[in-house]
């Protein structure tokens, strides 16, 4: 089926660092400076917008989240820099009840998106030797945390993107519009699939989700994991979404080899979006297809 000329359009996304990925053990960026390059590296491939954690710009401490909202500036500004025109998505996720941090950085660096965390789940994964991957632990984020979040990227002109890391995660983002939480026009979904205890990585689902959400409003797939990844990222192509990747949601190409940056993971998803027939967009492009600012 051929696509109306605006929704040929992907967008393409570059999770850039991740959360607690370990930058002695994988090629993920950590100083303003690494952001910088690997930004580029992703925006050549292909990418208008990063995905970004900050991290702790203290000696042997970049596998650690920071939410000092002065290394969320330093961080942005190096990469605008390197990246004129680059759309900021920003990481919020923190568990527990205490989210200032992540309040403060929005209000610091005011990005064009954010990820929103539209629900709770338990966080879990089980070894092959029947034990616990890390102690079991809830990702809270129930509606008022939730509405602390829109009314924050409210605030500061911030596109909350939808996180949804199950079903019925999916189906509350449509309450979020219908109680009024979320004013701003269609919401934007991420369909996040391969968490060991959320949605799995299975492309036969991406129809069902897209029953579920509000009509017409856009949306990608963050999918995490190694070869069983790539399968579904084609899917979303095909059935007209956004595209995600980077070293925050897997470390492998399709062959198996083990990406040295995230240009490489970019360029795969560039790749399925034009077998798809659909064109990358260009940063400009993916601020028109998400109303957001030129």
């Amino acid at each position: 089926m051929q696509h109306s000329n605006h929704s040929n359009k992907a967008i393409l996304t570059c999770a850039i660092t991740g959360v607690l990925t370990d930058p002695a053990q994988h090629h993920v960026p950590v100083t303003p400076a690494d952001l910088a390059r690997e930004a580029r590296r992703a925006v050549d491939a292909g990418a208008s917008v990063v995905h970004v954690h900050f991290r702790s710009q203290e000696p042997g401490k970049g596998h650690l989240p920071s939410w000092d909202p002065q290394v969320a500036r330093d961080c942005v500004q190096a990469m605008r820099e390197a990246c004129p025109g680059l759309i900021i998505n920003q990481t919020t996720g923190v568990v527990g009840p205490h989210y200032q941090g992540p309040l403060d950085c929005l209000r610091a660096t005011r990005p064009e998106m954010a990820a929103c965390n539209a629900g709770s789940l338990n966080y879990l994964k089980v070894r092959s030797n029947g034990t616990w991957a890390w102690p079991p632990m809830l990702f809270d984020n129930q509606p008022a945390k939730v509405k602390d979040f829109i009314d924050v990227m409210l605030e500061t002109g911030t596109l909350p993107e939808f996180e949804c890391f199950d079903v019925g995660i999916v189906r509350c983002v449509e309450m979020y519009v219908q109680t009024g939480m979320y004013t701003r026009g269609l919401p934007e979904y991420n369909f996040v699939m391969g968490v060991e205890s959320g949605m799995p990585a299975d492309p036969d689902l991406l129809p069902i989700l897209l029953k579920l959400k509000i009509k017409d409003a856009p949306w990608q797939a963050t999918v995490i994991g190694r070869r069983e990844i790539w399968p579904v990222h084609q899917r979303v192509a095909e059935l007209g979404g956004h595209l995600r990747t980077g070293l925050e949601d897997t470390f492998y190409l399709p062959d198996g080899t083990k990406a040295d940056s995230n240009g490489p993971l970019i360029e795969q998803l560039a790749a399925y979006a034009r077998n798809a027939g659909r064109e990358v967009a260009t940063p400009q492009e993916a601020r028109a297809l998400l109303g957001l600012a030129a």
